[in-house]
């Protein structure tokens, strides 16, 4: 279903039906169902079409897994990334990707359902206006064009491999495959690695509307990035996801394996099943009470299928109408009422003035996934349940009917302040109820080290060649010019409030931040501002110094409306004055001025002195004059 504050959005979980060969892929790669726009609450569509119709590929096939020893498992490192945006107000998750030399950064769609990571090239002849600038082979010393050879569909020219990609929306990407250095952020103890990735050159209906760059894809496949890592022995055959809760958003994933809590519940996996991440799931319970529903229900078509870029969930029919009946049994004294999409029948509840989400576990029933083992995972009423748009304190059932298709979609819904496991290596999938915003805390996992090089922004921002950060180097001052969407007429009665909008957003002192170089770009404001540490004796670290850096990048600095937008354009990173020369040449000075001082006082004493002895002493008789007389008139 579309609510009225959810964009349209591009790809989700996609069906891989193509002839498996390195950096390769010879058919298009269909869409499992469709974007939140379009789909929310139609049936789910399989098409079993494929979108070459000359392609040789016209079957599933089963991917073979990479075997590591599990001591080679432990060994390797592992990749964290920030989540970024809301499930139900973008309709999506993304990361941040920096692909070429120097780095150009992306925000790709989470989709383990895709089997390719793909961005808009600079030569795009239908691309959309995206969150980022399109990436620029040519400014990538880096780059190499994947060459056509007998393993791939080639262009026209047969120079160069291509990519195409259909969606059951009727949304597409088609392009080029190229290689080059694919950067994961700051966090990461993976070093940047050579991928392949799709360089865009046509993209139609919801990937051209959306605002997220492209996709990134950890479906099961040669190109998937997932794979990609694992063939190189550069990370174990596992990744994991925890999407934030509700009114949250954001959250965590992890490339590559990781120590899992010990109380994670696993599920067997089948990837001979389909090229979906599935679990076998037999069972619902509500309220403690399992649903009167044959096993098989949920065994038919492609089983129990986990998706990330689904927004909902989505049952066979029959389960659906008994976990409805279940739920409505147990909220039966709360007043129903319509739905804030008037196109579809929701089943909306109206709770409370409050729209306080702790308070929604007293109020719905808890539902329980049970899976073949006997094990359960427990769901929270945020995991099927979504906020009414329209209405204080109602709140809709986020589980819908699936028409005429027996498979059972688990939408991102369903995984809301969840970590989601996806062992690949032993098959499983593994589910631990947390707090996503504080995964790393809790899990106690590992940060990077000091990033080599500092991730930029595409063409723009730009990095001074002094700013590049090696090891552990002092910051003493960061530079950034923000171009904002304010004229500079309106903006400079309003700096001092500004700067403490900033001082405030990075939380440091309003003294550590000044705004200077005010100019007029058309429309626009161009601006300087310069970071520096608390005591002019201190430095900023390099990882504080990019956290700074990236925070704007990434857009993650919140500013009123009255101020517009604004874009990082350039930075610099300066190094602290050397403090040892400058103690050097201030003791210097002082000996010197202290000398000088000496010397003129004590020749100003020799001279007084001189002048003193020059006068002949006389003696007091001697100085009497004598009187002189009166003269008479």
């Amino acid at each position: 279903m579309a609510l009225p504050s959810i964009s349209s959005i591009g790809a989700t979980v996609s069906i891989l039906i193509y002839f498996s060969l390195p950096y390769s892929i010879t058919a298009g790669e269909i869409n499992l169902h469709q974007s939140p726009a379009a789909r929310s609450r139609r049936p789910m569509v399989f098409p079993l079409f494929l979108s070459q119709p000359n392609s040789s590929s016209s079957r599933s096939i089963s991917i073979p897994h990479r075997k590591l020893h599990k001591s080679d498992s432990k060994s390797l490192p592992h990749s964290r990334m920030r989540l970024y945006d809301d499930l139900l107000i973008n309709g999506y998750y993304t990361t941040r990707l920096w692909i070429g030399t120097p780095p150009q950064m992306f925000a790709l769609i989470v989709d383990y359902g895709s089997t390719v990571t793909y961005v808009p090239c600079s030569d795009c002849e239908q691309c959309g206006k995206h969150q980022d600038p399109k990436f620029q082979p040519e400014l990538s010393t880096t780059y190499q064009p994947v060459k056509c050879n007998m393993d791939c569909n080639c262009d026209d020219e047969k120079e160069q491999c291509v990519y195409e990609r259909e969606y059951a929306e009727h949304s597409s990407s088609k392009g080029v495959l190229g290689e080059d250095l694919i950067s994961f952020g700051n966090e990461s103890q993976l070093t940047p690695q050579r991928a392949v990735f799709g360089c865009e050159t046509v993209e139609t209906g919801d990937l051209y509307s959306q605002r997220a760059d492209g996709i990134i894809g950890l479906g099961q496949g040669d190109l998937s990035l997932v794979d990609q890592l694992v063939d190189k022995g550069l990370i174990s055959n596992s990744f994991g996801l925890c999407y934030g809760g509700m009114d949250v958003g954001g959250g965590s994933m992890i490339l590559g394996g990781f120590d899992y809590p010990a109380d994670m519940i696993f599920t067997d996996s089948d990837p001979d099943r389909s090229p979906y991440y599935n679990i076998d799931l037999t069972g619902i319970r509500v309220d403690g009470k399992q649903l009167s529903l044959n096993s098989r229900v949920f065994d038919g078509e492609h089983g129990a299928v986990l998706d990330s870029g689904t927004t909902y969930a989505y049952l066979p029919d029959a389960a659906f109408a008994a976990f409805e009946e279940a739920v409505m049994r147990e909220v039966s004294p709360l007043k129903q009422i319509d739905g804030p999409d008037p196109n579809f029948k929701d089943t909306c509840f109206l709770v409370a003035a409050s729209n306080d989400v702790s308070e929604l576990s007293k109020i719905f029933p808890s539902v329980e996934m049970i899976f073949k083992s006997g094990q359960s995972w427990l769901l929270s009423p945020e995991n099927y349940m979504f906020r009414h748009s329209k209405v204080h304190g109602a709140y809709c059932l986020g589980v819908f009917p699936n028409g005429k298709d027996h498979t059972t979609l688990l939408g991102g819904i369903v995984v809301r302040n969840t970590l989601v496991v996806y062992d690949r290596e032993n098959s499983k999938v593994g589910f631990w109820r947390t707090n996503c915003s504080e995964l790393s805390d809790r899990l106690h996992i590992d940060g990077a080290p000091p990033p080599a090089t500092l991730p930029s922004n595409g063409s723009n921002p730009t990095r001074n060649s002094s700013s590049d950060i090696q090891g552990e180097i002092q910051i003493g001052q960061i530079n950034l010019d923000l171009l904002l969407t304010v004229n500079s007429s309106y903006l400079k009665p309003r700096i001092e409030d500004l700067s403490k909008i900033f001082s405030k957003e990075l939380d440091v002192k309003s003294s550590q931040v000044i705004l200077s170089n005010l100019t007029s770009k058309g429309n626009e404001s161009l601006i300087r501002m310069v970071v520096v540490p608390p005591e002019p004796s201190t430095w900023f670290s390099n990882v504080t110094a990019t956290n700074i850096v990236s925070r704007f990048t990434n857009h993650q600095i919140k500013l009123p409306e009255i101020f517009g937008n604004y874009q990082l354009v350039n930075y610099k990173l300066e190094p602290p004055r050397k403090r040892t020369n400058n103690n050097i040449v201030m003791i210097a000075i002082g000996i010197i001025v202290a000398v000088i001082i000496g010397l003129s006082a004590y020749g100003a004493w020799l001279i007084w002195k001189r002048k003193q002895t020059s006068i002949p002493y006389k003696p007091v008789d001697e100085a009497i004059v004598a009187e002189q007389e009166l003269q008479p008139i």
